[in-house]
């Protein structure tokens, strides 16, 4: 039929130009398609061996020298340095900790990584949880794709519900500040909090940060977190964080950008984490130590007593290039509901403090590396939390603990509307 009456016309130019269009979004989809391709064969490196993890994770066993870190232009030409040349002085006897201020036993069994059951990564290689294209999707876009987004970094004393409504992550934490600080440590009771919406997270760590609260804060953060945008199910998982620009443009979770150099074999940076505590039951704690190498002045992480896991090259930083000047432990979640509403994204155990060892989660053994290299006790130690009828902390100290808070909390309750 030809185009020979004006409705007819019409129609016409109406199916070229849904044509044109329909080619438009496939090209736009093979274009994002072919973006998010290059960005995996960038992310995973080719493997020495591959493991697959009961959780349906892929575990890739990468040459030491051939992970993420090396795609950075600074580090071209770096030589890994295997070791620290100071470790922490200090360090608690951990068995001595096994006590607690209140009653209730805590299993020995060691953390590990779920992907420990299927074997375990060669010597010279370091295990790499692989980016898969559906992990990649869910980001808004491959550009931000394990990043934090911006303005999610507790802020002590401003308690501003500004703060609150824009940014939507909220917080229950102890921190100290005022002094030059070398690093940090503390063993952190492991749970699986509940998440409400997919694109929130429920974490625990602590923050190493340097300068103001601007655009160009440093930090490098260490911890557990339930995040299904980034991982795509509920499982506690280990993490590590580092930005030198406020979170804007550097930095990412893990291994997913280059900047820590791993140099440990056994632990998965994003990998699930297990056993974890249950409601008046067993406990489980992960201890994180942080701190800056006095020769190298490298930022160095170890996991537990003896997993010395990698390090932030100090040329990554501004500030933290010298030292830290606040020290932050604790929860964090995002709250995603609109109209002053409230998530039941639980934040820790999803108890409130007051309910004490067994069912409220917490820190213990919190402690702070001076300028000598030696684990202190921190001073003036304050703690801080937008909404406390979300999310509480309460802090403590004893022979067994030593400095140690419990915090956490359910979210939405009838005082948490």
């Amino acid at each position: 039929m030809g185009c020979d009456s004006t409705l007819v016309l019409v129609l016409c130019i109406w199916g070229f130009y849904l044509t044109l269009l329909s080619s438009g979004v496939r090209l736009g989809a093979s274009r994002h398609k072919l973006e998010v391709n290059k960005h995996l064969n960038l992310l995973n490196k080719p493997p020495v061996k591959t493991i697959q993890s009961p959780d349906g994770d892929i575990i890739d066993c990468v040459h030491i020298s051939k992970q993420p870190a090396f795609d950075h232009p600074f580090l071209k030409d770096h030589k890994i340095q295997m070791r620290p040349n100071f470790h922490p002085e200090g360090l608690f006897d951990e068995n001595k900790l096994s006590e607690k201020p209140k009653e209730g036993s805590n299993a020995a069994t060691p953390i590990t990584q779920l992907w420990h059951a299927n074997g375990k990564c060669p010597e010279d290689t370091i295990p790499i949880r692989r980016t898969k294209e559906e992990d990649v999707l869910r980001a808004s876009s491959v550009k931000r794709y394990g990043r934090k987004k911006h303005r999610s970094i507790p802020k002590p004393r401003s308690a501003d519900p500004d703060l609150i409504n824009q940014s939507g992550h909220q917080h229950a934490i102890a921190y100290v500040e005022g002094d030059k600080y070398y690093g940090a440590k503390a063993t952190i009771n492991v749970w699986e909090p509940k998440i409400q919406q997919p694109n929130e997270f429920s974490l625990s760590q602590l923050w190493v940060l340097g300068g103001s609260f601007g655009q160009d804060l440093n930090s490098i953060e260490a911890g557990w977190q339930v995040s299904p945008d980034l991982y795509g199910d509920n499982n506690t998982r280990l993490f590590t964080y580092w930005t030198s620009d406020a979170y804007q443009a550097t930095g990412c979770y893990n291994l997913l950008c280059s900047g820590f150099i791993q140099v440990n074999s056994n632990v998965a940076m994003g990998a699930s984490i297990s056993p974890i505590s249950e409601y008046s039951n067993s406990q489980y704690d992960i201890s994180i130590t942080i701190w800056k190498d006095p020769k190298e002045g490298h930022w160095w992480m170890q996991f537990g007593n003896d997993l010395v896991l990698g390090y932030w090259p100090s040329f990554l930083f501004s500030y933290l290039a010298d030292s830290a000047s606040m020290i932050e432990w604790g929860g964090e979640i995002v709250n995603s509901e609109a109209n002053g509403e409230h998530t039941s994204t639980q934040m820790g155990s999803g108890q409130f403090p007051e309910q004490g060892f067994g069912k409220s989660s917490y820190f213990k053994n919190i402690q702070v590396v001076d300028s000598s290299n030696n684990l202190k006790t921190p001073k003036g130690l304050g703690t801080f939390t937008e909404q406390s009828n979300c999310y509480d902390v309460q802090t403590g100290s004893n022979d067994n603990w030593g400095h140690y808070f419990y915090y956490g909390g359910p979210g939405k309750n009838p005082n948490c509307p």
